[in-house]
């Protein structure tokens, strides 16, 4: 089975907890605190397998979480950090932001790509004593690890893509140019699936070829098998129209063309500008004044290269591949994506992860804070220090200032997620 669209769910694993632990020794009084930090989370790391060929392993597993970092240690001993979590994929998969469609990377390369970055690890309470907090009971927790939803979607990397109706020989023509093996059929939609082949050019060039299942009219808009595999042309330096220039099931190959091109500028307008060559498939079934006629619009109307060819016969295939060959040595490498910036709600959401929101209800405030859920954990209430550390983040997020200024006064119960205390200025 192809499969070539997926969603699946990405976490990188969050950060150790930092330790609270103190030294403990024979003749050594007072060791003071000595808990270590956290270890790191592990990172989602997509890399190319060029063993795949298709996306189907993840339309059966879904949901890919790395592993989060060790918590710290006595004797100032760092967590573990987690490994990274590598997820291989076929090459040419582009992988978007699931919300809102960004591309958030292009494994076109060998090189890995790091997509979602493992949190780091919580200081232990050796990190926070000072002179005068020389015993602090608390640490940090780890910071949680990024997480996206994601849609991986594969677009073939090929030099030319050969487009055009059903059983117009685009199968036979890449099993005669290459060592590809095609289902081939004397019936529409033989097809099913994008085939790849190699065409030899001379013992030094060679270059990929893509068989793109049958295009029909409407395709663009999900009609046949165009909308699903149209994509994959959309990376290709060259396309080459495969016409029936014999008109054996009753169609103007002049209209074929039109229909294709109209199909393919319909899908992306830049994909339709692409250099073009032109092959007049089953001349040999052809009358001469079909294929003049043919050969007049193409190359005098359109101005593009136009070749008289029967792949059944092999019959001026050699001549189109040196064609194609001479023609990709002008062309720009394949189109390869750039990562795109953070969009305005994502760069939002990365600015609003200090924020909060305070309201009053019954003479309680009700502090909506999500950045104080994993400090507060960590918060000792026995501890004095502790609380302290705990009143001096309230204070630098701007929490009490705000407190103060919708007019609370002494005494007044603060909810902060069911922890419940009394304000004191």
């Amino acid at each position: 089975m192809f499969v070539d669209k997926v969603k699946i769910y990405i976490k990188a694993g969050d950060g150790g907890d930092g330790a609270v632990s103190f030294h403990r020794e024979k003749y050594v009084a007072a060791g003071g605190p000595d808990g270590g930090n956290g270890g790191k989370g592990g990172n989602i790391v997509f890399q190319v397998d060029t063993n795949l060929s298709t996306l189907l392993d993840f339309r059966y597993h879904k949901k890919y979480v790395a592993k989060r970092g060790e918590n710290g240690g006595a004797k100032r001993c760092t967590g573990k950090s987690a490994p990274d979590l590598v997820i291989k994929v076929p090459r040419g998969t582009i992988v978007r932001n699931a919300k809102n469609g960004r591309i958030m990377a292009d494994l076109s390369t060998d090189e890995p790509q790091i997509l979602a970055k493992g949190g780091n690890g919580g200081r232990g309470n050796c990190n926070f004593a000072t002179s005068t907090r020389q015993i602090p009971r608390f640490a940090k927790p780890g910071f949680p690890g990024e997480e996206f939803e994601v849609i991986l979607e594969l677009k073939l990397l090929a030099d030319v893509g050969l487009v055009g109706y059903p059983n117009v020989g685009k199968s036979t023509l890449i099993s005669v140019v290459s060592a590809a093996k095609p289902k081939i059929a004397n019936y529409h939609f033989t097809t099913l699936t994008p085939v790849l082949g190699v065409v030899q050019c001379n013992a030094e060039s060679s270059f990929v070829m893509a068989d793109i299942p049958g295009l029909i009219e409407g395709a663009s808009d999900g009609v046949g098998l165009g909308h699903a595999f149209l994509r994959h042309v959309e990376r290709c330096r060259l396309i080459l129209h495969v016409v029936d220039v014999s008109g054996s099931e009753g169609r103007d190959p002049i209209a074929d063309y039109e229909t294709i091109q109209q199909e393919l500028e319909r899908f992306n307008a830049d994909l339709a500008a692409r250099p073009q060559m032109v092959a007049a498939n089953k001349c040999d079934m052809a009358t001469e004044e079909q294929i003049a006629a043919f050969r007049n619009y193409i190359e005098q109307e359109k101005g593009l290269p136009f070749f008289c060819i029967s792949a059944a016969t092999t019959q001026g295939t050699k001549e189109l591949v040196q064609a194609i060959g001479a023609k990709l040595t002008e062309l720009p490498p394949i189109l390869q994506y750039e990562p795109e910036p953070l969009s305005a709600e994502e760069l939002a959401e990365a600015t609003e992860k200090g924020t909060f929101e305070i309201e009053v209800e019954d003479g309680v405030y009700y502090i909506d804070a999500k950045f104080l859920e994993p400090i507060l954990r960590t918060v000792n209430l026995d501890d004095y220090s502790s609380l302290q550390y705990f009143q001096k983040v309230l204070r630098s997020s701007g929490i009490i200032d705000k407190l103060e200024e919708m007019g609370i006064q002494e005494g007044d119960t603060v909810n902060l997620y069911g922890f419940e205390f009394d304000f004191v200025s």
